[in-house]
């Protein structure tokens, strides 16, 4: 399987759509989605179904994430801090 270059991917990147990690990853769509089902079977990762729209055709696919990740805050000031 190609689970580990797309576990590579996500902790480095972040949140990405499985068409991304496919472009991003060289692994044909369909392979990548069925790794990301796998991957979400064993709670691996997080991924919910989404739909897009490009030029108002509808775009549907997978949107993951590193399961339990939570990204570190932002450096600076936050919204809403007093000073």
């Amino acid at each position: 399987m190609h689970t580990e270059p797309i576990l590579l991917f996500l902790r480095k990147h972040g949140q990405q759509l499985d068409a991304e990690i496919a472009v991003a990853t060289g692994i044909p769509l369909p392979k990548v989605r069925r790794c990301l089902s796998d991957l979400a079977a064993r709670g691996e990762i997080s991924s919910c179904s989404v739909t897009r729209y490009n030029d108002g055709k509808p775009v549907t696919g997978m949107l993951c994430r590193i399961a339990g990740f939570i990204p570190p805050s932002a450096p600076g000031p936050k919204p809403g801090a007093k000073s």
